[in-house]
């Protein structure tokens, strides 16, 4: 939660076993010797009588001795079998759907999505009540700091910790009495996951729900907390999601109800079309969490409030994702005809765009005069914008069986399939409006302006039943000139990245957009393509963890870049002017068909983390989550006053997806998702 709480600070020395410390023990029992030699009879028959009574009452209290030492045997056996229960794979996918129940024109029958859906819950250890004995007889184990999150570093810090496999007895008390207090002294503190010394909930806490991530108690001292207790508490991930999107609806319900988005600090609103995008975009997320009572609501807006008959002028590419992609995805979900008839009223409102010398749509549409221009700047429109377009469109045709929408759209892409200017598959960013050819030529990425252009080809192959053969040339094509001039490894991590090409020049610069390419190319390889694309999709989401990790805030910036050479020393080189965050979704979506492909319970603790993160230093307390300016600085990540409506129409939808246990739950083999992350069906067969 914005802003940070007050930080407690723990350390903890650990130290090496064989290292050969110099100690004066030797000269501390030789100096013992002779003052015990000076004493007299009586005063040594006295002590050792004391001895002896001690040795009695110790003897008399050693069940409770044992038994509390009998809790660090059970904690190992908890924690082995804790990472069984985490490990397990969920059920495997269902088949497909029927092609004969696919061919109706109605939504697409989603029973597994009722409202009433009850949530998965997953086993989370709670650290703060995982104490320190005051005393152990341990063997402790050197540790070394890597760069991770705290989830993949647990189990080495409680194990070490806690207690080792060889345990020692002293012989002499004096010296065990001794060393004990040293040993306090070393467990005071903690390595940081991030080479720096941090807060012990931060380091260990899995707290219960997001909403009470921020109100947590600070852990009781180790001293006190004996004797050693394990948490039986269960963390339910799904209803984390559900929380943090409770509290961001309560900012946007609050203060900026019908508007396009939330402006958390200034508890107001920013327009942008005035078509309430951050209500019509977070419709399908709402179904799919099961949140009825906001649905209803927000649906009784759509019904009496959403209206496009207005002059003003909207972004095609912005609106056909978000609001024609969100329609009708919640049409699908919740085979309300209301949705459907706003979307066919949109739809033809956009049409006008379509009117230009090439074919290639212009930008910008006026949606109540039924006019449309290119930016007042240029006559290009950016590749991305006329390319991502096509799912909604062609729905839009199936759906109304007016083959209008769909004729526009594969216009497109047959021109952009025919034009010169590739290179090895990849595309420039810009096209002219007026001559139908690549402008700017010589840069190529797979970042802003041209990423969802690849992602499309993928899924529009998909959608048409996979008879569509050019748009599959095209995306083999593409991906084999990435791996080509595009793909490199870090020096100091080798670490796999996806640069840019600057008019022959290699620059090792990755958006954090381009972290949708993990999740397309392993979609792509669950569906028959190449092996090696699964491979690449491996790599590739690693990197874009460690974006998030290698931050202070374990948050993402909005570009990285990537150093070269081993002695550079760190992996990602983050520019002052790309710090800030924007509660951008792609990572946690390519975690979503990560997980859903490999069954590995890493992706959903990665996704974890990333949201835990997301409520420490972007929720604000009166309600909503706001970007941030910079994600390396934990103390002052500088609120930018911001939520983007794909926070709850894409990060949030995703992260609950990946914490499902379902898997029928938009199944990969029925939906394709939009690049806004609203789900429309597969077809059964290439429409006619």
């Amino acid at each position: 939660m914005y802003p940070p709480a007050r930080k407690d600070f723990i350390s903890l020395t650990l130290s090496d076993p064989h290292a050969h410390n110099y100690n004066n023990g030797k000269h501390r029992r030789q100096s013992c010797w002779r003052k015990w030699k000076q004493l007299s009879r009586l005063q040594r028959s006295l002590i050792l009588l004391l001895l002896a009574l001690l040795l009695i009452v110790g003897l008399l209290s050693y069940p409770s001795v044992s038994q509390q030492w009998g809790g660090v045997s059970d904690r190992d056996e908890w924690l082995e079998l804790s990472d069984r229960e985490l490990n397990a794979a969920p059920p495997a996918v269902k088949p497909v759907l029927d092609p004969d129940a696919a061919k109706a024109l109605a939504p697409m029958p989603v029973p597994h999505l009722g409202l009433a859906e009850v949530p998965d819950t997953v086993a989370e250890p709670q650290g703060p009540i995982i104490p320190l004995l005051a005393k152990p007889p341990i063997q402790k184990k050197t540790i070394v700091n890597k760069r991770g999150p705290p989830g993949t570093k647990r189990d080495g810090n409680a194990s070490d910790v806690v207690a080792g496999e060889n345990q020692q007895q002293v012989a002499v008390q004096e010296e065990e009495e001794e060393e004990g207090r040293e040993d306090e002294d070393k467990e005071k503190k903690i390595v940081s996951w991030r080479g720096a010394m941090i807060e012990a909930e931060q380091a260990t806490e899995t707290p219960p729900s997001a909403a009470e991530k921020d109100a947590a108690a600070p852990p009781a001292d180790p001293a006190a907390t004996v004797p050693l207790e394990v948490s039986t508490v269960k963390v339910d991930r799904l209803e984390a999601v559900r929380d943090a999107f409770r509290h961001a609806w309560k900012g946007y319900r609050d203060h900026a109800w019908g508007h396009d988005e939330l402006k958390p600090i200034s508890k107001s609103f920013g327009e942008w079309f005035g078509l309430g995008l951050t209500l019509i975009d977070s419709l399908d997320t709402m179904w799919i969490l099961g949140l009825k009572e906001e649905f209803e609501e927000a649906k009784n807006w759509v019904e009496k409030e959403l209206t496009f008959n207005k002059n003003v002028d909207v972004n095609l590419f912005e609106t056909t994702i978000r609001v024609l992609g969100g329609l009708l995805s919640t049409y699908h979900l919740s085979g309300d005809q209301l949705f459907l008839e706003k979307a066919k009223d949109l739809g033809s409102r956009l049409m006008p765009a379509f009117k230009t010398p090439s074919k290639i749509p212009f930008s910008d549409v006026n949606i109540g005069k039924g006019t449309a221009h290119p930016p007042r700047w240029t006559s290009d429109s950016t590749l991305a914008e006329v390319t991502s377009i096509q799912l909604e469109f062609r729905e839009l045709s199936r759906l109304t069986q007016e083959p209008q929408y769909q004729e526009v759209v594969d216009e497109v892409m047959k021109l952009v399939h025919k034009l010169p200017g590739k290179h090895d598959g990849l595309v420039p960013m810009f096209i002219n409006t007026n001559s139908g050819q690549f402008s700017h030529k010589g840069v190529f990425t797979l970042g802003a302006r041209a990423d969802s252009y690849y992602e499309y080809l993928l899924k529009q192959w998909l959608q048409g039943g996979k008879t569509e053969d050019d748009l599959l040339e095209d995306y083999l094509q593409a991906v084999e000139g990435v791996k080509k001039h595009l793909v490199k490894q870090t020096g100091p991590g080798r670490l796999t990245f996806v640069g840019e090409l600057s008019h022959g020049r290699f620059v090792a610069k990755m958006d954090h957009l381009v972290c949708f390419l993990p999740g397309t190319l392993a979609l792509g390889a669950h569906n028959g393509l190449p092996g090696d694309h699964m491979d690449l999709a491996l790599q590739l989401i690693e990197t874009c963890h460690q974006m998030y990790t290698q931050m202070e805030t374990g948050l993402s910036p909005e570009i990285a870049h990537f150093s070269l050479q081993a002695s550079d020393g760190r992996d990602v080189v983050v520019k002052p002017a790309d710090r800030h965050n924007l509660l951008r979704p792609e990572t946690v979506e390519s975690l979503f068909y990560m997980y859903r492909f490999t069954n590995d319970t890493k992706y959903r603790d990665w996704g974890w983390e990333i949201l835990q993160s997301f409520n420490k230093y972007t929720k604000v307390p009166d309600g909503g989550f706001t970007s941030i300016n910079n994600v390396r600085d934990p103390l002052n990540p500088g609120p930018r006053d911001k939520m983007e409506s794909f926070f709850l129409g894409e990060t949030l939808k995703y992260l609950y997806l990946l914490f499902s246990d379902d898997p029928e739950l938009l199944s990969l083999d029925k939906f394709i998702f939009n690049t806004e992350a609203h789900p429309l069906p597969i077809w059964p067969s290439a429409p006619k």
